[in-house]
């Protein structure tokens, strides 16, 4: 029997999902968590380094999204200092990490469509 097959449903933080799948999707779903965790994957960062690198996000989306990532227990929020300007880093917990290996397969099946498909684009092209 499958792992994932064990039960009729799964149970995470008092959530009932219908399968691992549904799970992992309620963990990474959506437009921008994967790519907040791709950012994070080799070190902290800052809140505005992250903006900076994804551009398209706007800051409430973003804000939001790491809320969710720290709740979820994938990312942490570090406060450095008492008054401001304060210091905030965000960084992968050792759950975050374990999604790594998930996310360099979806980059990689990425680079692969888009070699294979389309095309990489500099943004003054657009």
């Amino acid at each position: 029997m499958k792992t994932e097959c064990i039960g009729d449903y799964v149970k995470l933080k008092g959530k009932i999902y219908p399968c691992t799948v549904s799970l992992t999707m309620d963990l990474m779903g959506g437009k921008w968590k994967a790519v907040i965790l791709y950012h994070l994957k080799d070190e902290p960062k800052r809140y505005n380094e992250l903006r900076k690198e994804m551009p398209s996000v706007t800051e409430m989306t973003l804000s939001l999204q790491l809320k969710q990532l720290e709740k979820d227990g994938l990312v942490s929020r570090k406060v450095y200092g008492k008054k401001p300007p304060i210091k905030v880093v965000y960084g992968l917990t050792d759950f975050g990490k374990t999604f790594v290996p998930v996310l360099e397969a979806i980059t990689a099946w990425g680079n692969q469509v888009v070699m294979e498909k389309g095309e990489f684009v500099a943004a003054e092209q657009l």
